[in-house]
């Protein structure tokens, strides 16, 4: 296919189809799609709520269109989907919103399109789950008429270092050919470089172990500070201290939540079982990591009761609602797990996160935001999420925001040790 004729339709304009679309913008001509019409109608007028572009690159995007017409999609030849994979309320894989974006490219595919999808899922899932949707709606045959690759996103939300051109991107292929066309085509915005995989399954099953891997180790390290916290032994001074030894792997202990690492290996364990075996390290990583919501209130309780603190009717302070730090995104954020058990012990919880969209908070979770918190009021308060303004504040300064008497549990080792009450 000639650079001329190639015209991209990017499916999914949320933290890693609108970085996608930009790029591909500046060199292609590109349809970047969604159904929500909302969130197209805000970057018509230039503004992202992901925070993950800027007016300024959107401008450079010259080629790059934004439409919730399905109708726009009809003169695309390569459709790229970047939907949301995410798991239902019993941990399994929930396609609805992949297969539901595969019925809407089957239905404007022609001959000799490619559709190249980027959502993590479990290996086999493109050519098991999404092509035999692209042939109904289509009425094409699958590496005769159409064809598919698979690209992984790597996408960092609030990560300003490693943006979409400079992480290494893998790429793959239904047939030699189109895998060379489809490594080709990123080559063209990604800087980094490629890693061209032997198979479409093969890219599947990396990019489903990256998180997985990060979750297993993470899950090692909670179930340390877990040991450590008994033996009242810091944790942190225990990883700085091991972290001395060149090949000791940073990481810390936390909440685990978010898009990727909180769900992908509910992905790979699924298709595990599919095939009789039932993975015993990564589900024990995800149990551990899943019960850290608990742990951590319960040490709160703890250490209220031992300051002869009023437990039921205490008001509790949750310094940050995101996943992570320094970015909006709110997706399968774990800090609401603090908040849910906190409210079984009948606490009086308010949550401050400057990132946050307020409307957005209410929508997801239930949850109001303050947009400044009193001073003075809170019995206990718990730092959730390692924001730059909350770095900024210092100890004194989140202190005053409690009562003479309260307990600060920093769960981010935001403040040095003797600052704290709690840590993890």
């Amino acid at each position: 296919m000639s650079q001329e004729k190639r015209r991209i339709a990017v499916i999914g304009l949320g933290y890693v189809g609108l970085p996608l679309a930009v790029e591909f913008g500046k060199i292609l001509s590109v349809v970047g799609f969604d159904i929500n019409q909302k969130r197209v109608a805000e970057l018509k007028a230039g503004l992202d709520c992901t925070l993950e572009t800027e007016l300024h690159e959107l401008k450079l995007a010259k080629y790059l269109k934004f439409s919730d017409q399905k109708a726009d999609l009809n003169k695309c030849t390569i459709f790229i989907i970047t939907v949301p994979t995410p798991i239902d309320k019993f941990k399994r894989p929930d396609l609805r919103p992949l297969l539901e974006a595969s019925q809407t490219v089957g239905s404007v595919l022609k001959f000799g399109d490619i559709v190249i999808y980027e959502s993590t899922v479990y290996p086999g899932c493109t050519e098991e789950d999404c092509v035999p949707v692209l042939e109904k709606f289509s009425g094409l045959k699958f590496n005769q008429d159409f064809f598919c690759g698979y690209s992984p996103e790597r996408i960092n939300p609030g990560d300003k270092a490693h943006r979409l051109p400079n992480i290494q991107k893998v790429t793959s292929g239904s047939t030699p050919k189109v895998a060379e066309m489809v490594d080709q085509l990123y080559r063209q915005i990604i800087i980094a470089g490629t890693h061209k995989a032997s198979s479409i399954k093969v890219a599947e099953a990396a990019k489903v172990i990256e998180n997985t891997q990060r979750d297993v180790n993470i899950g090692l390290i909670n179930e340390l500070a877990v040991i450590f916290n008994k033996m009242g032994i810091d944790t942190e001074a225990v990883l700085e201290a091991a972290g001395s030894k060149w090949n000791f792997l940073p990481f810390r202990p936390g909440l685990v939540g978010g898009h990727c690492i909180g769900v992908d290996p509910y992905y790979l364990t699924h298709k595990a079982e599919s095939f009789g075996y039932r993975p015993e390290i990564i589900l024990a990583g995800r149990r551990l990591n899943d019960s850290m919501g608990a742990y951590v209130v319960t040490q709160l309780v703890k250490a209220m009761a031992r300051k002869r603190l009023q437990i039921r009717g205490a008001r509790i302070l949750i310094m940050g609602l995101t996943f992570k730090e320094n970015c909006p995104d709110i997706r399968n954020t774990r800090v609401v797990d603090i908040f849910e058990e906190l409210k079984d012990y009948e606490m009086q919880i308010e949550v401050f996160d400057p990132w946050v969209d307020f409307s957005q908070a209410q929508s997801e979770y239930g949850i109001t935001i303050l947009p400044n918190p009193p001073l003075g009021a809170y019995d206990a308060i718990i730092i959730a999420v390692a924001h730059n303004q909350f770095k900024s504040m210092g100890a004194q300064v989140i202190r005053a925001l409690g009562k003479p008497d309260h307990v600060l549990f920093d769960l981010k080792y935001l403040l040095p040790a003797n600052e704290s009450d709690l840590r993890l």
